[in-house]
């Protein structure tokens, strides 16, 4: 697989996506997971959760491909917005198969609806350092676009992440 350096993706929405985890391993198939728009910038998708919670059952994602972040909207089983999940992700698009793997380098932002937020999973990424599960390069770029997306968020500039997903309604 190559990694996604601006190549224009097929707008038909064929496109299929999957998630690598290192913590715990694996890359399963997003299947169910509706493309509802794509550009060489971002997809966004609605979903379900894969495993049901009782917190939360369905969200919507924009995939920041030039910024290796994946932005999601998670909402309560009533509809209201539970917070917004910011996963720090490394984008592979392989052209051949119409497939994006996108692969999650652990660190998190939680924004919660009042403002509040979270950074989560650092002891993941170290820990997957640790056990050579992700490159030193892997690591790198996670922290990189951490720092990137909270210098966005304290100064108030997340709005522009936001936008792609509510200006659609999703």
């Amino acid at each position: 697989m190559e990694k996604n350096t601006g190549s224009s993706f097929d707008n038909s929405f064929n496109l299929k996506l999957y998630r690598k985890r290192f913590i715990p391993a694996g890359c399963i198939p997003l299947k169910d997971d509706v493309i509802v728009e794509q550009t060489d910038d971002y997809i966004l998708t609605t979903w379900h959760t894969i495993n049901p919670k009782t917190t939360f059952d369905h969200g919507s994602s924009c995939y920041l491909l030039k910024d290796g972040v994946k932005i999601s909207k998670f909402y309560k089983p009533d509809g209201d917005l539970l917070y917004w999940y910011c996963d720090i992700v490394e984008y592979e698009f392989n052209e051949a198969g119409d497939t994006l793997t996108v692969t999650d380098l652990l660190a998190d932002v939680i924004i919660y609806p009042d403002g509040r937020t979270k950074v989560v999973d650092l002891d993941e990424l170290a820990d997957a350092l640790d056990q050579k599960l992700i490159t030193q390069a892997q690591a790198t770029a996670s922290l990189r676009q951490l720092n990137n997306l909270l210098s966005m968020l304290y100064r108030d500039k997340f709005d522009r992440f936001q936008a792609i997903l509510n200006q659609k309604g999703l």
